[in-house]
């Protein structure tokens, strides 16, 4: 018996299994970038369909943590005081309510008066006081996130006590502002 050597596979062959090997190859590389949630990145999904499309998120997959708060809005408060005898003081920007009322008692008394009382608080907006032309009519006190929308108010107010004249007598504004931690 002859022993036989070992030979190349016919050529057809080789050049069938070489072809199979680059379409494998190619295949992989094509298909490396494709994941389960198809067009969509990571963590969401494709929804819509018939030429629309968009992604939503997988629900119960990780979202990003949300940022950390870097502070916090400190309130403020205003106050106005005012005394029978027509003295008046007002106080803003104070971060407690029992602050901003001294300080308005205080600029009240200023005025030669001792009998101020605190008649208006507010805290993180703008007031206006309105003065009726008729005294029996006396003043109006609102708020609004702006002077001009306070003193609107105000006036409306005025006018419908039945006053036809109505003017601004002071106005003034307290906001919060942001604290950094």
């Amino acid at each position: 018996m002859s022993k036989k050597s070992w030979q190349w596979p016919d050529s057809s062959i080789w050049v069938t299994f070489l072809g199979f090997l680059t379409l494998a190859f190619a295949v992989l590389v094509v298909t490396e970038n494709a994941n389960a949630e198809g067009r969509c990145p990571g963590g969401q999904y494709p929804i819509g369909g018939q030429g629309v499309g968009g992604c939503a998120p997988i629900p119960g997959a990780a979202q990003s943590a949300p940022q950390e708060n870097p502070g916090y809005w400190v309130k403020t408060w205003g106050a106005v005081a005012s005394s029978p005898g027509g003295d008046a003081g007002s106080a803003t920007g104070h971060q407690a309510k029992a602050s901003a009322e001294r300080q308005a008692v205080e600029r009240c008394r200023q005025g030669g008066a001792t009998d101020c009382t605190v008649v208006f608080t507010y805290y993180n907006q703008c007031y206006a006081v309105v003065r009726a032309a008729r005294p029996d009519n006396g003043m109006r006190f609102n708020t609004g996130a702006t002077k001009e929308q306070a003193q609107e108010r105000a006036a409306k107010d005025c006018k419908d006590l039945g006053s036809q004249a109505c003017s601004v007598f002071h106005s003034d504004c307290t906001k919060p502002f942001f604290q950094q931690d």
